[in-house]
């Protein structure tokens, strides 16, 4: 098998701890990581809701710049049409700079039509403010002087005074479920994370490759899933159940609430297993599934979520460190 990085993803759900401990919690699993090996740490942005208590995912990850040396760590993904592009520009180049160029820059328009209406964003129209917001972005990050005159952004000859340490911008990100979408991202140099199940995620990552082609440098396709190692595959299913239940509670909240549900996610953990979206077991069991899952999908990263709904933090640490010391590995050292 050839090389695999692994990540992990966080969407900061709530749990039952107060928000001061949960935000610990999240900075001393971050700590951890960066001491195991994990290559990144990927952050959701989310509003209105319990499944995101980091809302603000530049501040969050400003903290953890500070208690990290290796990890890379970015939003998956900035909301963009709910920034002012400037003021992002300018949080980009700092949190580059405070980490010393670790900075990934996932972006996109949100999928969440509800969370947009409560800032006033109209979703049909989310697509197109992302895109130009995109454009603005990018611009701002190669420096010099920014010009930009479009349908929903417009300036005028605005200095550029900080920089990315990554030139001419951080490395790009995008959640993909479409392999059109896959082909596009591949053609722009952005790499891609996505929750499709196997045999869906091999049609998006045959897409990206093929779109790629001989591109310079590694591009990364990552296959996100729900991770819970544990002792025995007793116990990890026995802490795994509630914890993902609660998660898929604050995940649907929004959509429950004005009486819609979103289709793309199991609401059982036994579903999520069967649809090869959650990895839970002993070590042994985990290692081979993470295994299996990366050769049905040729994914080259593999993204895990270690901690999520009311999982308590010594469950999910515990977790987190058999994955590293056992599983990982398996892989990063040739088996």
């Amino acid at each position: 098998m050839a090389a695999v990085a692994f990540g992990i993803f966080d969407h900061v759900d709530r749990g039952d701890e107060p928000l001061a401990t949960l935000f610990a919690h999240r900075l001393q699993l971050a700590e951890a990581a960066d001491a195991a090996g994990f290559r990144a740490y990927h952050v959701a942005e989310h509003h209105a809701t319990r499944l995101g208590m980091a809302p603000s995912p530049g501040i969050f990850l400003a903290a953890l710049a500070q208690r990290t040396r290796r990890l890379r760590f970015g939003p998956l993904v900035y909301l963009l049409p709910l920034y002012a592009p400037l003021r992002l520009i300018e949080e980009v180049c700092m949190l580059d700079q405070l980490s010393g160029g670790r900075f990934e820059l996932g972006v996109g328009r949100g999928i969440v039509p509800y969370e947009l209406a409560y800032w006033n964003v109209n979703y049909l129209e989310a697509q197109e403010i992302y895109e130009e917001a995109l454009e603005v972005l990018l611009a701002g990050l190669r420096g010099g002087r920014l010009t930009h005159r479009g349908h929903y952004y417009r300036f005028l000859d605005v200095p550029m005074e900080l920089e990315p340490v990554q030139r001419p911008h951080p490395p790009l990100w995008q959640g993909v479920v479409r392999p059109d979408g896959a082909a596009e991202a591949a053609r722009r140099g952005v790499n891609i994370v996505s929750t499709l199940p196997n045999t869906a995620l091999k049609q998006v990552v045959d897409r990206f490759f093929e779109a790629a082609g001989a591109r310079s440098g590694p591009l990364l396709v990552g296959a996100q899933r729900h991770v819970l190692v544990a002792d025995t595959d007793a116990e990890a299913m026995k802490l795994a159940r509630p914890a993902y239940q609660r998660w898929y509670e604050s995940l649907t909240s929004l959509w429950r609430a004005f009486n819609s549900t979103p289709m793309r996610f199991s609401e059982t953990l036994e579903r999520a297993l069967e649809h090869d979206v959650a990895i839970v077991g002993a070590p042994a069991t985990v290692r081979a599934e993470v295994e299996r899952h990366l050769a049905a999908s040729g994914c080259n990263y593999f993204v895990g979520r270690f901690m999520y709904g009311n999982l308590p933090y010594d469950a999910a640490r515990r977790s987190q460190d058999l994955f590293a010391h056992e599983v990982m590995p398996h892989f990063t050292r040739g088996g």
